[in-house]
């Protein structure tokens, strides 16, 4: 037993919600990224990191695939690896949580894909985007798009000032911002976060903001509306400035502001 598992079963011991990292292996598949305790969590309604166990997470020779569906008969992964067909990739149900999860072999970063759920209740099927998807096509297109958070984070000046920025006596003055409506180009096109990024800042800083906040930087179903519906629970960046990566890009941008 290694350090890190150690310390996770005594904590869990005394009570402590926290959830193992890792992977459930059979043969030389990944077949499965939640154990007992996400069950455990989950169920009770105090799992915190869902987006790392539930959406697409691409693993050795394909991709793990898993949806919270508690009302379904069935749910099968449908995409453009298997020409959208709803038998070929079915999921399995997990007992009562209502998950529903599998892996689909040869399936990799950049696949499109949705989940197509049957209910149990008079016949209803449906193709669904998925829910903690990490990447989604660009609207109108509605597939999710199988995607990773893999970045190399370049803050290490902003990690190291950011405490004395935000202590309860620093001044503070947020500046809120509609990224889809602030500024486009001359064909009308949002800009991306890149684009966005210098004359944003140097906005800010004119006009004497200490924060930003961005809206929005989920995915969600109209863009005519700034408020903030969304279509999804995970920690995606809209498809319409860009993929989840280049706001990273964003946020390492020096800027003088936070």
């Amino acid at each position: 037993m290694d350090r890190e598992t150690e310390l996770t079963e005594q904590m869990q011991d005394l009570g402590v919600d926290v959830v193992p990292s890792g992977e459930i292996v059979v043969g030389r598949e990944t077949s499965s990224l939640l154990s007992d305790w996400d069950y455990h969590l989950f169920n009770e309604g105090s799992h915190h990191r869902l987006w790392e166990k539930l959406g697409a997470h691409p693993v050795e020779g394909g991709t793990i695939f898993g949806v919270w569906a508690p009302n379904a008969a069935s749910v099968s992964v449908v995409g453009d690896w298997n020409g959208w067909d709803r038998h070929a990739c079915p999921l399995t149900l997990h007992g009562p949580s209502g998950i529903w999860e599998g892996f689909v072999p040869h399936v990799g970063k950049g696949a499109q894909y949705k989940f197509h759920i049957r209910s149990r209740h008079n016949g209803y099927a449906v193709d669904k985007a998925d829910p903690f998807a990490i990447h989604a096509e660009t609207p109108p297109q509605t597939a999710s798009i199988v995607w990773d958070l893999g970045y190399e984070w370049q803050d290490e000046e902003w990690m190291r000032v950011r405490h004395a920025r935000n202590d309860f006596d620093a001044p503070i003055s947020i500046y809120e911002v509609h990224l889809g409506s602030w500024r486009r180009d001359e064909n009308n096109r949002p800009l991306s976060y890149r684009e966005m990024a210098e004359p944003l800042a140097e906005y800010v800083r004119k006009m004497n903001f200490t924060h930003v906040e961005l809206l929005p930087v989920m995915e969600h179903p109209f863009y005519g509306c700034i408020s903030r519906p969304t279509s999804t629970a995970s920690p995606i960046s809209t498809a319409r400035t860009s993929s989840s990566t280049p706001i990273r890009g964003r946020a390492s941008i020096p800027t003088g502001i936070r």
